[in-house]
């Protein structure tokens, strides 16, 4: 089987990672020539080609017609989904690929004022970006009823793992505790991640929807206490949302409060999730980030 994915970023290339030995062939894209000559010195026989949306180089498309499975993470812009833009027709056409995956995010929901939403909520993303995640996401699906190929949508919580974790941050000392009554967010490792990719590619299921988050939604003060207590140091301080020093991005995932069920993940998908909550995650990073520390 041949993989090909747009965007080898950190999710991608953690699932590439953990099974690569299920792959012959691996290829994807990547924004810069320098990243794409760090990725093709690397061992791993991973193929990366430049692609920062317009026209898709020949040398890619030639390895999209060779692909069976397909991952998709790249962000749509203000222009739409720049991966459907330059590559519609040679996805469509590609005669093996029978697999794909579009890698969206729980922000499509916004916000529903802290209530469990599951993948029949309705969206009521409030932002640019996530409105464009939401016509990327009928786009593909279509795309996947017009071709018969499999498409699936996993839709992600916030991401953390290897140097990227509250546990990263708070040792960067870049933490803050940050309150806002009422607030809570779902987390999932990215190691789970992968795995829900790997029980999807074994089980297509053509139009299917997965929101891929822990089984806790918790406020974000509780995790970066939790981080403190298990590297031995004092917690920074609550800091109260309206005055705390964040960046509009920051800012604006505050606007929406929502708990995520993960139920057809573990129910229709089998997956059993390594880190069910922040805690056995933090806890797992810390085996490894806290190493050689006092």
């Amino acid at each position: 089987m041949n993989l090909f994915v747009f965007g080898l970023g950190y999710s991608a290339s953690h699932f590439i990672a953990r099974y690569r030995e299920r792959f012959g062939r691996v290829s994807g894209t990547v924004r810069t020539a320098e990243k794409a000559a760090t990725v093709n010195a690397a061992p791993g026989e991973i193929e990366a080609f430049v692609f920062a949306g317009g026209h898709l180089p020949q040398a890619a498309a030639a390895a999209l017609a060779e692909a069976d499975a397909l991952i998709v993470s790249i962000a749509p812009g203000p222009e739409g989904d720049v991966v459907l833009a330059a590559g519609r027709e040679a996805i469509a056409g590609a005669p093996r690929l029978g697999w794909i995956a579009y890698l969206s995010t729980v922000g499509v929901y916004g916000d529903h004022g802290g209530a469990w939403v599951d993948e029949s909520a309705p969206l009521n993303a409030s932002m640019g970006r996530t409105r464009q995640r939401v016509l990327a996401e009928e786009a593909w699906l279509a795309l996947g009823g017009k071709t018969g190929k499999a498409v699936q949508i996993f839709r992600l919580a916030g991401i953390y793992g290897p140097g990227r974790s509250p546990l990263a941050k708070l040792l960067r000392g870049e933490a803050q505790r940050i309150v806002k009554p009422g607030q809570v967010f779902n987390r999932i490792h990215v190691e789970d991640i992968a795995a829900a990719l790997a029980a999807s590619l074994a089980r297509p299921s053509p139009g299917a929807i997965y929101n891929v988050a822990d089984d806790e939604p918790a406020p974000p003060q509780d995790v970066v206490a939790y981080a403190a207590e298990l590297a031995g140091i004092a917690p920074p301080p609550e800091v109260p949302f309206a005055e705390a020093n964040l960046s509009p991005m920051a800012r604006s995932f505050y606007a929406d409060n929502r708990r995520v069920c993960n139920r057809r993940l573990r129910e229709e998908l089998g997956v059993s999730l390594a880190y069910p909550t922040y805690r056995e995650g933090i806890a797992a990073l810390a085996q490894v980030e806290l190493a050689g520390r006092p």
